[in-house]
């Protein structure tokens, strides 16, 4: 039997091969999205990254024969533990060839270097912050991905329940026929409340239009999603951050928010064009030709993906959600929006899941879940 070695992620070099291993065990597979190569180095590098304010990170590769065969992170995020009063460390960026003792070798690894720290117990997939992927694909492995979601092979479930593994929490998301017509009902329901409590629909021509309302939208995130599997509220320094990251290409007409007499932001939703065809093309890469399939990709309008949708607390059983679906119904007829994939909810999250019954043609088609293990 060949020895299975792992070894740290010690340089930038290193680091490439890390976030380049799943296009070796993915190759030809039309569900797997790869992500931009420089976004996953900017993720992990520990100088840029605000998350490593509060959280330490270890990066390791297994190796078989010379060959890579597997990575995996270790990702101890302090704040989450102080948060909700645990000693947890997180696994993420997980990937394996079909050898249980490949990932018995990464997993081992992590749950060695959680011993060390004094931790009792390691759960993923999970990131950073919540707005890293997270969950491991246990059902819909033939159901395109998307940018904003983990997908793995089938046999990666299996071998870590093997491992010792148990179900924490699962996520499930919908894939959402939308109907031609918006019921009258839902429209009159939505002026109803808008006008009941004073509330306003931003409306935006550019992106830059949408920047003055950003942080606020942040701010209503963390206190909407506090409740929420492993959430931990966004620091000054990660808003900036994500608002670098995400606002400066989105289309306005795909961004709904919705604030008081104030001008504060008391609910937000956030859909782009499914970029997944394109990113299939670009391969990881904006050069040569990267950056013309995925603009071609925002471009083309059958296929949605709600990244991100959030009231809050404050408004939350105020019918509120209302205006954001009809807001978002508007867009889609517009554009020609055919289909459109909810983002990924907890199952268990009743409110959040019955947004969804507006809309009578939906399928529950992909589950992922957060595995956990006592040391």
């Amino acid at each position: 039997m060949s020895k299975i070695e792992i070894k740290k992620v010690e340089s930038k070099k290193d680091l490439k091969k890390f976030i380049r291993f799943p296009h070796k065990i993915y190759k030809g597979n039309p569900y797997w999205v790869p992500l931009l190569e420089f976004d996953e180095l900017n993720t992990l590098d520990k100088g840029k990254n605000p998350a490593f304010e509060y959280c330490d990170a270890e990066y390791w590769l297994a190796y078989k024969n010379g060959e890579i065969v597997g990575r995996i992170a270790g990702i101890l995020n302090k704040k989450s533990n102080k948060t909700w009063n645990q000693k947890r460390v997180r696994f993420g960026w997980i990937d394996f060839i079909e050898d249980i003792d490949v990932a018995r070798a990464l997993l081992t690894t992590v749950e060695n270097w959680a011993k060390e720290k004094g931790m009792t117990h390691v759960h993923g997939p999970m990131g950073f912050t919540d707005m890293d992927h997270e969950g491991m694909l246990v059902e819909g492995f033939n159901q395109l991905s998307s940018i904003a979601s983990i997908y793995n092979h089938p046999y990666y479930p299996n071998f870590l329940e093997q491992l010792g593994y148990k179900k924490d929490v699962d996520w499930i998301q919908y894939k959402i026929k939308i109907p031609q017509e918006i019921p009258d009902k839902v429209k009159k329901y939505a002026e109803w409340v808008t006008n009941r409590y004073n509330l306003t629909i931003v409306k935006a021509r550019k992106p830059k239009e949408l920047l003055p309302y950003a942080k606020g939208m942040f701010e209503t995130m963390n206190k909407a999603f506090s409740v929420l599997y492993g959430y931990i509220e966004l620091t000054p320094k990660q808003i900036d951050y994500y608002i670098k990251q995400y606002f400066s290409f989105i289309n306005p007409d795909f961004v709904n928010l919705v604030i008081d007499e104030s001008g504060n932001v008391v609910a937000f939703a956030i859909t782009l064009p499914s970029l997944s065809k394109g990113m299939q093309k670009a391969n990881g890469h904006l050069l040569p030709f990267g950056w013309y399939h995925i603009l071609k990709s925002m471009k083309t309008y059958d296929m949605a993906e709600m990244l991100l949708i959030g009231v809050h607390p404050n408004y939350q059983k105020k019918g509120v959600p209302a205006i954001i679906h009809y807001e978002m119904h508007k867009t889609y007829l517009k554009y020609g929006v055919k289909y459109a994939i909810s983002s990924h909810q907890l199952e268990d999250n009743k409110v959040a899941l019955n947004l969804w019954e507006m809309y009578p043609d939906k399928e529950q088609h992909i589950r992922r879940r957060a595995y956990i293990k006592e040391l």
